[in-house]
């Protein structure tokens, strides 16, 4: 009594809070429990009343006091709430009691009631209703996410508000007001007696996301109370589902998620469907009780559970939920390449254009429903649910699998797809620089994002695309028409097969576009003759015509002038090589840097750069002024070599890496012809010198004629044994070999057939591979891979050639002051002709033998070297050591 009392004062006196619910309900809730007769006109007389008063306090009562109408006015608040605490629980027995609807009855009805009178005016002086304000929140970044402002929680509002406590009704009157809560708990509101707990912050995205847990005010039967306990789970579920929904719908997580969240979306709405029909029977079933609901909702509590525990397991995964600052660093540097080209476009970094961590999105959404669909496959109905989930979020991924089997291209907008494309490299970067770039690096598998159901054919996919959009770029594939028959989700069963017979018709169109349109075979021929020396009568007229430019130092030698010679000598009649239609593509190029030592680098580290063979080899170039000295001494022979100009899309094929391989063969093959011409003309040279064709009556110098004769016999015999062996016993043999493979007639090669009806053994990617491959035995067997091989062969080299150069020229005025018959003073000597030296002749023999030894020796060096690597690495290695054999016997 005291405190309902001093709330009166303290309403009277313009308190804070004025509880103008409860004291105009009062009188409405009063008439119910007593004689309805005897209160109802009275309370219609006193309305009646104060809507026939004027705003003065005195117009009221007119015969009565103001003392009086004060004491009446307290004694009457003081009776209202005395009343109102007997009459709530009167009421709240009702079937109607606890629902919401009556807070808004009661303000309808105080709106209706016309001007108060001024004693309630003072009353409620200086103090205001709660009113609550639904807002427009801004737009978000998911399309069809709610917009509708957070309601205000049930712990703000006015203490007038509060229902009936719960310890004070029957138990039947418990239930009721239950049932009628926890049906707006279910969509996701607070009740009056089943209300959010202290600890959830609906305006917190992270709490919203984990989903709100209730309390149930004190004072519940315990069975009803551990009743609706196990059903608030449900609502908890249902509230996290939305705000899911709602955050996995931006564009961010990708079309994957979008298409999840919408299969979810729809699993909500079905959910709200079912809870109006809760409610109906609510209504007009007087036997639905708690325990009825509880039974007809478990099903679709166990559904959203299944749906509750796979979101929170994506949101884990997104980092939305348990968020460590190590684990938020940014660490997605995948698509540096294509943010590049996005600068590059003048495009921005926008907050939502570039992820700082790593997102769950496409291929791992699509696992990880796999995951739980494998795991849960005991449950018929938890199976169902994620089949079904499965099955509608794998539509665009398919519609993404579809564009890229069928027509070489990829709509990814959210870098979601198995396949990443590096934009920046394009085809017409491709054709100033012909690298395979373009077919290793513009379309790469992302490793870890790789659906369970693609798992099996990663490689036939990323093999499919690439294929087609070859031939989609070169006008073979036409994009604008429509798939059809192909299907869309993951659990169609021809899925599979899908997949198969789009690469085997992808490969069949390429490969007929390579080996048919473009004339791959005739290109492989041409570069036979010009990198190879197949067919070489219009090279060795080159070299006689550039012969005098080509012994300058390698900087000063004129390239144009070389290029006018070689056009010269392709376009002769008479030449084999007239009739080549590709002789435009060939091209002279100087190197920088000599055969051996290009070779000794690369040999050096693990292997040629792939990437970029010709900055690797600059990078392995040692930054000292040594290099620099050692190319003065590169002659034009020694740096000449041969380049070859590739179009679309034979440069995949002929790659920069394979032609790095033509080159080191052609200058491998160009140094044993050139030390073969030298050789050659040292013997001309002598038969021209007088010295060389007298016979000396000093049977000494004879016999030193003879061992140079020999001892160049033996070099020559050297060099065109490694000759022979490179071009007839290596690179004939393995040429023959790859043309098997390309033209499809090896053992166990399939025919191609374009309606790709017949399984392909053969791909694309086999026959590149089996280019460099070839490439890559001819430089191993032509002994350009082994760094000890290359050691011995330089200094054999080397002897050769200084030996050549010594014997052609320095020599004719050395012999013949050698030569008693030729000296001065001589019957039948030159007039030109030197005084006889005695020493001149143990000065050649010195300079003979120092020759010979160190011929004979590195040539042994060289040949046990050929029968160690041909036991370890290539048998073939063994007939050169075999015809070296001969040449290392000592006479």
């Amino acid at each position: 009594m005291s405190s309902n009392d001093h709330r009166s004062v303290s309403h009277v006196g313009g308190g804070t809070r004025p509880r103008v619910v409860s004291s105009s309900r009062a009188p409405e809730k009063l008439s119910r429990p007593r004689t309805e007769d005897s209160k109802s006109p009275r309370l219609v007389g006193n309305m009646e009343h104060l809507r026939g008063s004027t705003s003065s306090g005195r117009g009221l009562h007119r015969e009565a006091s103001n003392a009086t109408e004060r004491r009446t006015e307290r004694n009457t608040v003081t009776t209202r709430d005395r009343v109102h605490v007997k009459t709530r629980n009167v009421v709240k027995e009702s079937p109607n009691a606890g629902n919401r609807g009556d807070f808004e009855k009661s303000r309808t009805r105080r709106a209706d009631s016309g001007t108060p009178p001024v004693k309630r005016k003072e009353e409620g002086a200086g103090e205001l209703p709660w009113n609550p304000q639904a807002t427009l929140i801004p737009h978000s970044a998911a399309p069809l996410a709610s917009r509708v402002s957070v309601p205000p929680l049930a712990s703000v509002a006015p203490q007038s508000l509060e229902p009936t406590p719960l310890r004070e009704m029957a138990m039947d009157a418990q239930e009721d007001a239950i049932l009628q809560d926890i049906l707006f708990v279910f969509m996701g509101y607070e009740g009056q007696y089943i209300r959010y707990s202290n600890t959830y912050d609906p305006s917190t995205e992270k709490d919203q996301l984990v989903g709100p847990s209730f309390q149930i005010a004190p004072g519940l039967d315990p069975s009803l109370r551990d009743l609706t306990l196990s059903m608030l789970k449900m609502a908890t579920h249902y509230s996290a589902l939305e705000a899911f929904v709602n955050v996995q719908s931006r564009p961010e997580y990708g079309a994957v998620s979008h298409a999840l969240c919408a299969a979810i979306r729809k699993l909500l709405k079905d959910y709200l469907i079912l809870i109006a029909q809760l409610e109906n029977q609510l209504i007009n079933n007087p036997n639905f009780t708690l325990h009825v609901l509880h039974l007809q909702t478990m099903p679709t509590s166990q559904s959203l559970a299944q749906l509750y525990s796979l979101g929170q397991e994506l949101l884990r995964q997104n980092k939305l939920l348990d968020q460590d600052a190590d684990e938020s660093i940014y660490d997605d540097f995948d698509d540096v390449e294509n943010i590049l080209e996005q600068l590059k476009e003048g495009g921005d970094l926008v907050p939502g254009g570039m992820t700082s961590k790593k997102i769950c999105k496409g291929g791992n959404v699509l696992g990880l429903l796999t995951e739980r669909l494998a795991t849960f496959s005991g449950d018929p109905a938890t199976k169902a649910l994620l089949q079904t989930l499965l099955r509608e979020a794998s539509r665009p991924y398919m519609t993404m699998l579809n564009e890229w089997l069928h027509h070489g291209g990829i709509k990814d907008p959210h870098g979601e797809f198995l396949i990443k494309e590096q934009k920046g490299i394009k085809r017409e970067k491709l054709e100033e620089d012909y690298t395979d770039e373009y077919w290793e690096k513009r379309y790469t598998i992302r490793e870890n994002e790789v659906p369970p159901q693609l798992e099996s054919v990663r490689d036939k996919v990323l093999l499919a695309g690439k294929y087609l959009n070859v031939v989609r770029e070169c006008g073979g594939v036409d994009v604008s028409k429509a798939v059809k028959d192909v299907p869309k989700t993951f659990d169609d069963p021809r899925f599979l097969d899908n997949v198969n017979g789009a690469y085997a018709y992808a490969n069949a169109s390429l490969l007929n576009l390579l080996l048919t349109e473009n004339s791959l075979t005739t290109r492989f021929r041409s570069l036979k003759h010009y990198f190879f020396l197949d067919r070489s009568d219009f090279f060795s007229y080159f070299l006689e015509l550039s012969s005098s430019e080509l012994r300058k130092p390698a900087k000063n030698v004129n390239e144009s002038k070389l290029q006018s010679l070689l056009d010269l000598v392709l376009r002769q009649p008479a030449s084999i090589a007239a009739q080549d239609p590709y002789k435009e593509d060939v091209k002279v190029k100087m190197n920088k840097i000599g055969l051996t030592k290009w070779l000794m680098q690369v040999v050096s580290v693990s292997g040629i750069d792939q990437d970029n063979p010709d900055g690797g080899i600059e990078k392995y170039q040692t930054p000292t002024i040594q290099p620099a000295e050692e190319e003065k001494d590169i002659v034009g022979f020694d740096a000449l070599e041969l380049d070859y100009m590739v179009p679309f899309p034979l440069s995949l094929v002929i790659s920069r890496k394979t032609v790095l391989r033509y080159q080191l063969i052609f200058r491998y093959l160009l140094s044993l012809r050139h030390l073969e011409g030298l050789l050659v003309t040292s013997w001309h040279d002598q038969q021209k010198v007088l010295g060389w064709r007298h016979k000396s009556s000093d049977r000494r110098l004879e016999l030193w004629k003879r061992r140079a004769w020999t001892l160049r016999a033996k070099m020559l015999v050297f060099v065109q044994q490694l000759l022979y062996f490179c071009t007839a016993e290596v690179i004939e043999p393995n040429w023959q070999s790859l043309m098997e493979r390309v033209n499809g007639t090896a053992a166990g090669s399939d025919t191609v057939s374009a309606d790709g009806a017949r399984q392909v053994n053969r791909t694309v990617d086999e026959l590149m591979q089996d280019h460099v491959d070839f490439l890559d035995t001819c430089l191993k067997e032509c002994m350009l891979t082994q760094a000890k091989l290359l050691k011995i062969h330089s200094k054999l080299m080397t002897c050769c050639t200084m030996f050549a150069s010594w014997t052609a020229s320095s020599l004719a005025r050395s012999i013949a002051s050698a030569d008693s018959d030729l000296s001065a003073g001589a019957p039948g000597a030159p007039p030109d002709a030197r005084p006889f030296d005695p020493s001149r002749l143990a000065k050649l023999e010195d300079t003979l033998k120092r020759y010979e030894d160190h011929f004979n020796r590195h040539l042994r060096i060289l040949m046990d070297s050929l029968n160690y690597f041909a036991a370890t690495e290539s048998v073939v290695l063994l007939k050169l050591a075999h015809s070296l054999s001969s040449i290392g016997k000592d006479e």
